[in-house]
């Protein structure tokens, strides 16, 4: 019986970490737009003003993923 539970148990902890990865994966992509970004300001690619911009974009997506994030690690497991 234990097999069986710990088998569902280990099921229910990998879908949980696929979820999190396409919710919260999009962090990285976001870290790496950042870089990006300052490149393109210190090659003059791009002006002071826009990249202020795109960089508070960037910020704001990553605080609201991380507001996604704490949300969820808060809720219930018996839900």
């Amino acid at each position: 019986m234990f097999l069986i539970d710990d088998f569902v148990f280990w099921i229910g902890k990998k879908v949980k970490d696929m979820a999190d990865e396409e919710l919260y994966g999009d962090k990285d992509k976001i870290h790496q737009r950042l870089l990006e970004l300052q490149a393109k300001l210190d090659m003059d690619e791009m002006g002071e003003e826009e990249y202020k911009i795109k960089e508070q974009e960037c910020l704001e997506a990553l605080q609201n993923i991380q507001e996604r994030k704490e949300g969820n690690d808060g809720k219930s497991n018996d839900e």
